[in-house]
C-alpha cells in the first residue's frame, strides 16, 4: 500500500526547467560553451549543481570564485519573477492532501532556491518540513539517499512510498532507494495520479504518465 507520495520538484511540481535551461545556456554561451537551452536540459536534466561543474569545466576551463552563488542568485531572480506550476500540479497536492497521504519533495536543488520555488507556488504548506535539497544528504540523485531520508521522515518504509519524478536521475534515485516511480512529462493529472498511486501498491515497477 502506497502511504506517502515523494515528489521531484524541477518539473514536476514547478515549471522551472524552462527559465533555468536558459539562464544556463547564455552563460555557458558566453564562457565558450555555446548551447541552447534544450541542449543544457539534455545536458544537466536532474543533475546537482556540484556535479555539473565539473563537466562545465572540461569544456570552459577553470570557472571563476563565486560563479556558482552568481548562477544562483540569478536563476533565483528569476524564479522570483516568472515561475508557474507545472499543470495540474496545484490540483494533484490539493487532491493527495484531502485524502491524508503524506507528502515530501526531493529535489536536487540547493536549500534556498528549492523553498523559493515552493513559497512562489504556494505550495509549501503541503509538505510540513519534508522538504529535502540534495543540501540536506550526503549524495544527491541518482543516489537514493533523498529518497531514504523522505521515506525515514514520512515515517514509512520505502515500498510504500511513490516517487514522481520526469528525470533519469531521480528514476535511478527512487529505484535505488527501493520505491515504486512514477514518471511524468510536463503535466500532472490528479485522478490520474491517484490511480496510479493503487496500482504502485502491486507493481513496484516504473509507471509512466503521459
Amino acid at each position: 500500500m502506497i502511504r506517502a507520495v515523494l515528489f521531484d520538484c524541477d518539473g514536476v511540481l514547478a515549471d522551472s526547467e524552462r527559465l533555468i535551461n536558459e539562464i544556463v545556456a547564455r552563460e555557458l554561451t558566453s564562457r565558450g560553451w555555446a548551447m541552447t537551452a534544450e541542449e543544457a536540459e539534455h545536458e544537466f536534466l536532474g543533475i546537482a549543481l556540484p556535479d555539473m561543474i565539473p563537466r562545465i569545466e572540461r569544456c570552459t576551463g577553470p570557472l571563476p570564485q563565486g560563479w556558482t552563488q552568481s548562477l544562483s542568485r540569478e536563476i533565483q531572480a528569476e524564479i522570483a519573477r516568472s515561475l508557474g506550476p507545472i499543470p495540474g500540479a496545484a490540483d494533484s497536492l490539493a487532491l493527495l492532501a484531502a485524502r491524508g497521504m503524506t507528502m515530501a519533495v526531493c529535489s536536487n536543488s540547493s536549500r534556498i532556491e528549492l523553498r523559493l520555488k515552493l513559497e512562489t507556488l504556494g505550495f509549501l504548506r503541503f509538505f510540513e518540513g519534508r522538504v529535502l535539497s540534495f543540501q540536506d544528504v550526503g549524495h544527491p540523485k541518482p543516489a537514493p539517499d533523498l529518497y531514504l531520508r523522505a521515506a525515514a521522515l514520512c515515517g514509512e518504509a520505502p515500498e510504500h512510498c511513490l516517487v514522481v519524478e520526469d528525470s533519469d536521475a531521480g528514476e535511478a534515485a527512487g529505484r535505488a532507494a527501493g520505491c515504486p516511480v512514477l514518471r511524468v512529462r510536463g503535466h500532472l493529472d490528479p485522478e490520474t495520479l491517484a490511480r496510479r498511486i493503487g496500482e504502485a501498491a502491486k507493481d513496484t515497477a516504473t509507471s509512466s504518465l503521459r
